[in-house]
């Protein structure tokens, strides 16, 4: 889990070719460098709010947005406020982070993410946006998780804890 957590995103090539492709087709500015900030905290920077964790086994966050704007803001929802959350033309999204220890040396890793169009209007706009970019967004997860898994062995195998 701790891999995961610390893990910064933007040292995968894909993922910032990706992040910059998403920029020049919905034409917003191109992002600029990433802070050199761990999974969790970069999530958190850019706007989403931590609903329940487990420091070693499980991190749930969440906001609400509208991913089809060039310029996406994410609207933290205090943990509370999520499920009943229903504020119009946006986009509630739910993500995690697990890690199961199924044995010594061995740990099953997942994340998974769900959203939920808060009305009509905004279901519309998302399954538009999501025909565009979804693959994209999918290719980020195959190629996170091998990623965090290079990068919890090689801590693993050398004996360092991370942060």
């Amino acid at each position: 889990m701790s891999a995961a957590r610390n893990f910064e995103i933007e040292s995968i090539w894909l993922v910032r070719t990706l992040f910059r492709l998403r920029a020049v087709l919905l034409g917003a500015p191109m992002p600029a460098p990433g802070q050199r900030l761990g999974l969790v905290s970069y999530m958190l920077a850019l706007g989403w709010k931590c609903l329940d964790e487990d420091q070693d086994r499980f991190f749930i966050a969440g906001t609400a947005c509208r991913p089809w704007q060039a310029n996406v803001v994410f609207s933290p929802i205090a943990a509370g406020q999520f499920a009943a959350f229903a504020e119009p033309d946006q986009v509630k999204i739910a993500w995690t982070l697990e890690a199961d220890a199924l044995g010594q040396g061995v740990t099953r890793f997942a994340t998974e993410t769900r959203a939920v169009a808060t009305d009509e209007r905004a279901r519309k706009k998302f399954r538009r946006y999501w025909r565009k970019f979804g693959a994209g967004i999918v290719l980020i997860r195959l190629v996170l998780l091998p990623a965090v898994r290079r990068q919890a062995e090689r801590v693993w195998r050398t004996g360092q804890r991370e942060r």
